[in-house]
């Protein structure tokens, strides 16, 4: 075989670099239990045996479609950016629904200059004396930002609802102001888009048991957790309490279906990038400029023992 051409050796280099580059889908499928043998072995399967074509065909198409609307979102980013908008998107859901999984592949490729997540934790004593919105505040876009909320401000009327971390006068009062709230939010000229995950009682038992059966999730499984699936049906009232009271025409929920976690991906990310009338921003073309060298400049050798050793 001919040794290969300077060229040709780079651009084999370059596609090494892109395949690896997409590795970390594999990673997030492996993340979401695709392991067929080592999960059935892990549960004393006799025969974990392959996963059928069928299936294979599903996970490519899968693959395509998301990586195209990853494409698009780009695009809505730089659409963003370049026009100085101001976006933000909240997920809510029950815990095991699948919120986590859709904004890992919406910013997965994009900017985290334009596009971050926001996923506070219980509020500390001082935030639980001040006015209830005032920490999701701090957190939202300044132009040309994107920001997603994995849970927001409807904690209130979810978890601490069902498990008496607020008061009634507390809880009525979220109602009272939250429609205004988000008013005042749209005339500051955010887009608010709002998303409810919704899984059936079945799924998300699977779910639970999936992550207790596998030591990379065992950890998202909190005591809060646990005793929501104990609480389903006050969770399904608050819920229902929820989106009847705060779905109005200048902010309206969204229902994903999320039983099939990678149909909702798609589904979610579509319907994100159809909310905006976007284009596509012009880029002037990137020339790589030459690198400069100077005759009298030696590369120092890196101490031995500074080296990580090379393992693999």
């Amino acid at each position: 075989m001919p040794p290969l051409s300077d060229q040709e050796e780079l651009r084999r280099r370059i596609a090494r670099e892109l395949v690896d580059d997409y590795d970390e889908e594999l990673e997030m499928e492996l993340d979401d239990h695709y392991r067929p043998e080592a999960v059935l072995h892990h549960l004393g399967a006799s025969d974990a045996g392959a996963v059928d074509e069928t299936e294979r065909l599903k996970r490519n198409r899968y693959f395509r479609e998301l990586f195209r609307l990853q494409g698009e979102l780009i695009k809505l980013q730089d659409w963003v950016a370049d026009r100085k908008r101001k976006v933000v998107i909240l997920f809510e859901g029950r815990d095991a629904a699948g919120k986590g999984g859709v904004i890992k592949r919406i910013n997965q490729r994009l900017n985290p200059r334009v596009c971050r997540t926001v996923a506070l934790p219980a509020p500390n004593q001082r935030e639980r004396t001040q006015w209830y919105f005032q920490r999701y505040v701090a957190h939202l876009p300044g132009a040309g930002e994107m920001v997603l909320f994995d849970r927001s401000w409807y904690n209130r009327a979810g978890v601490e609802r069902v498990m008496g971390f607020c008061t009634d006068d507390e809880y009525e009062e979220f109602f009272r102001t939250v429609p205004e709230f988000e008013r005042m939010l749209l005339r500051s000229g955010i887009r608010l888009i709002k998303y409810w995950f919704s899984i059936t009682d079945d799924e998300q038992h699977l779910r639970f048991l999936a992550r207790i059966h596998d030591p990379l999730k065992q950890w998202k499984l909190s005591p809060m957790d646990l005793e929501s699936r104990r609480r389903w049906e006050d969770y399904t009232k608050a819920k229902e309490i929820m989106l009847e009271r705060t779905h109005t025409e200048d902010s309206p929920w969204w229902v994903v279906q999320a039983v099939d976690k990678k149909t909702a991906r798609l589904n979610c990310i579509h319907h994100l990038l159809s909310q905006f009338d976007y284009s596509e921003v012009e880029h002037p073309e990137v020339v790589l400029p030459a690198r400069i060298r100077h005759e009298d400049y030696a590369r120092q050798a890196v101490p031995p023992d500074m080296v990580v050793p090379e393992v693999y």
